[in-house]
């Protein structure tokens, strides 16, 4: 039985330039042969129980030759399998694809080519050098700086590429960096003709170096710069000093640890990935069943007994939809129950399953959300707390203490995970962040010494109780948002790297 083929771009590595279609496929493949440059929060967008190989080829480092990953696609196709060929920016510029397409369709095997956005545009662009300019060219061109080394000679015409009205981009050139500028001011091109080498584009390890044909060797000499990059050539490289941005962001080129749960990383990641930082996902807890989940399914087969449903996190309102659903009943089940939610984040986890809440409360901590409910209920009001396992009892206590009749319910449980990596990838942090006190909890319990190790970083907690909880856990803080949100944590690391 043949199976079928999708050749993905990738694009040149910030995850938020995949495109949609690509994600769409990532999203229903049952096998993924991905390369080297395929970032990995792209990787991650594949299911769960997907097959990863990685066929990376770096400089002199080769998982596989391209003739073994050809046959490996033919041979995965004619298995059956749903299989994405993940590759660095775009299928068809220097990238193979034409090659392992061509075997596909004389394999007989279905394929679908989704293009990526290429490198030899998008680095550019994040170094702030535009590939075209009308005040600079009429026209660009993309070569390749690493042909074929078996045909014994170069295909470029350099008497063409060598023209100040156009601008040249290379592919895969820094290892005949030298050879091309000769070759360029050979055939006559300007020895003050601009030129800039774009390192990792568009990832927070970005490094830009510009310089002149006269300049540039020595200067990516002394820069320590090597593959992968980008060269452009031409005038439009003098724009950068004008329209840098990517690497101008506040939090560019830092390295932030994230110890929120797996399935709630991906949305921190991103928003430190838009603002120029690389996270690092490292999951402290994990959330899983709580002890009895007779008694949360019990609450939940009830849930229109109660006058008020306070959720305290995305995770409950979750866990309850899934009791939900194994019940056999929808969001009707809430009857005249009127709908508390902690934060913003947790009512439009409740939005999205068409529930419009009642009640947020200004500040996101449970003190605030029991003032709201006492001024807007009454004694004798029940009221259904669906928490986590581990919680504060300062909601229902405050609500009992004014005779509300209170039922706490644990709708899950947080469980440490077990890194035995967390204290090196904190090692390579300049930021760490907690997200509650579970994840500070979760943290010490992988590393010994969590205080001095984090003594030279930056620690920032999501709000007052989170930080109060590394504190006495001997762990230093040095900001806490003001929104108790993950957006809020991000503008407040944001606005400290500004001052």
């Amino acid at each position: 039985m043949s199976g079928k083929v999708w050749l993905v771009g990738a694009g040149p590595g910030d995850p938020g330039l995949l495109t949609l279609r690509g994600a769409r496929a990532l999203a229903r493949c049952d096998t993924l042969v991905y390369d080297y440059l395929a970032s990995a929060p792209i990787v991650n967008l594949a299911p769960p129980d997907c097959e990863r190989i990685y066929v990376g080829k770096k400089a002199g480092q080769h998982t596989l030759a391209q003739d073994e990953i050809t046959a490996l696609l033919v041979r995965l196709g004619r298995a059956g399998k749903k299989v994405v060929r993940l590759k660095g920016g775009d299928v068809f510029v220097f990238a193979r694809g034409g090659e392992e397409a061509r075997a596909l369709a004389e394999a007989g095997i279905p394929f679908e080519i989704v293009p990526g956005i290429t490198s030899a545009i998008a680095a550019p662009a994040y170094a702030g050098i535009p590939v075209t300019h009308r005040d600079h060219n009429t026209s660009f061109t993309v070569a390749t700086g690493h042909e074929d080394p078996a045909k014994g000679y170069s295909s470029l015409d350099f008497a063409k590429l060598a023209n100040r009205k156009a601008t040249t981009v290379f592919l895969m050139a820094m290892g005949h960096l030298a050879g091309i500028v000769a070759q360029l001011r050979e055939h006559g091109l300007d020895g003050d003709t601009p030129v800039g080498i774009v390192h990792e584009g568009t990832k927070p390890s970005q490094r830009v170096v510009t310089g002149t044909l006269d300049t540039i060797v020595d200067e990516v000499e002394n820069s320590g710069i090597g593959a992968p990059a980008v060269v452009v050539v031409g005038d439009v490289v003098r724009e950068r000093d004008h329209l840098r941005w990517f690497d101008a962001q506040p939090l560019f080129g830092k390295r932030v640890l994230v110890t929120r749960p797996a399935h709630q990383a991906d949305d921190f990641a991103l928003s430190l990935w838009e603002a120029g930082a690389e996270p690092i996902v490292a999951p402290a807890i994990a959330i899983g069943p709580p002890d009895d989940p007779a008694e949360a399914h019990g609450a939940v087969a009830r849930v229109r007994e109660y006058d008020w449903v306070v959720f305290t996190s995305r995770n409950g309102v979750d866990a309850f939809f899934d009791v939900l659903g194994e019940l056999g009943r929808d969001a009707r089940a809430f009857g005249d129950a009127r709908i508390a939610a902690i934060g913003p984040k947790t009512g439009e986890a409740l939005a999205r399953r068409g529930i419009r809440v009642d009640l947020i409360p200004a500040e996101f901590v449970n003190e605030a959300v029991a003032a709201e409910l006492l001024a807007r209920s009454a004694a004798g009001d029940r009221v259904l707390v669906y928490r986590a396992q581990e919680a504060r009892d300062v909601l229902p206590e405050t609500l009992r203490a004014n005779g509300r009749v209170v039922d706490v319910v644990a709708a899950y449980r947080t469980r440490f995970v077990d890194d035995p990596e967390m204290g090196a990838k904190a090692e390579r942090a300049d930021i760490v962040t907690f997200t509650s006190p579970s994840t500070v909890a979760g943290f010490v319990h992988n590393v010994d010494g969590a205080g001095t190790l984090l003594a030279g970083k930056i620690v920032a907690a999501i709000g007052p109780i989170t930080a109060n909880a590394a504190r006495e856990a001997g762990i230093r803080v040095d900001v806490v948002a003001e929104e108790f949100t993950v957006d809020g944590l991000v503008r407040a690391l944001t606005e400290r790297s500004t001052v």
